[in-house]
C-alpha cells in the first residue's frame, strides 16, 4: 500500500515549524500535516480521544506519527505509554505490526528537539556563521542524545556567548531557520536517525 498523506502530531510549536521545514525534503511528493499541541502534558493528555477520532476513519493509505519529547520521562516506559494509547485506540503501531501495515509511528525526540540540532552542527554553523565548528568536538556535545541540563538551554546558551538571541532564545524562530539548512542524512542524533528512517520506509515503495 503505497502512503499518501502523513499526519503529525507533536507537541509545540517550535516542533510543527521544524518539522513543515524538513518534511518536504524527506516525504517528497507525500503530502503531510501537523498538528501542535502546547506542552507535551497537553498532547499526552489529549492523544487517546484523538487516536480514536483517528480510528474511526483513517484510511490505509494514511499514517500517524506521534512525536514528543523524552525530557526526564524513561525512554522506555514513555514508548511502552504511547504503544498502549494507540493499541487501545485500536490503531496497529510500526513497533507491533510485523510489517506494513500499520496506522501508526511513535517516535521520541532525545531530549528535545534541540538534540536533533547538535546533531547536524554544520547546519546550525550555516545559518549562524559566528558559531564554533568545534562544539561536537568537545566531551560534553559529542553525544548529541546525552547532552545534560536541558538541552535547549545548552543550545540557546551557546547561540547567545555568539551574539545571537541576546534577548532571548526565540524556539519556533531558530526551528524555522535550522530546518532550511539541516542535511537529514548526515544528522548524528540517534533519535533522529531513527524518526528519519521510519519515514523514509514509510515513503518508499
Amino acid at each position: 500500500m503505497t502512503v499518501e498523506h502523513v499526519e503529525f502530531l507533536v507537541e509545540e510549536p517550535s516542533m510543527e515549524a521544524f518539522l513543515r521545514g524538513i518534511l518536504p525534503r524527506i516525504l517528497g511528493t507525500v503530502t503531510f500535516e501537523v498538528y501542535p499541541s502546547q506542552c507535551k502534558q497537553e498532547l499526552l493528555e489529549r492523544l487517546p480521544a484523538r487516536l480514536r477520532a483517528y480510528a474511526e476513519w483513517l484510511p490505509e493509505s494514511w499514517r500517524l506519527v506521534v512525536v514528543v519529547d523524552r525530557d526526564d520521562d524513561d525512554c522506555h516506559e514513555l514508548k511502552k505509554r504511547l504503544e498502549s494509547m494507540a493499541s487501545t485506540a485500536g490503531l496497529i503501531t510500526r513497533s507491533r505490526a510485523a510489517g506494513p501495515p500499520y496506522a501508526v509511528v511513535n517516535r521520541i525526540a532525545i531530549e528535545e528537539l534541540e538534540a536533533w540540532y547538535f546533531g547536524d552542527w554544520e547546519a546550525v554553523c550555516e545559518a549562524y556563521p559566528r558559531l564554533s565548528h568545534t562544539i561536537p568536538m568537545k566531551a560534553k556535545y559529542r553525544n548529541p542524545d546525552g547532552i545534560r541540563g536541558g538541552t535547549w538551554e545548552v543550545f540557546a546558551r551557546i547561540l547567545k556567548a555568539s551574539g545571537y538571541f541576546a534577548g532571548g532564545f526565540r524556539k519556533i524562530e531558530a526551528a524555522k531557520t535550522l530546518s532550511q539548512y539541516m542535511d537529514p542524512s548526515r544528522n548524528r542524533s540517534r533519535s533522529f536517525t531513527v524518526f528519519h528512517s521510519a519515514l523514509v520506509e514509510m515513503v518508499t515503495p
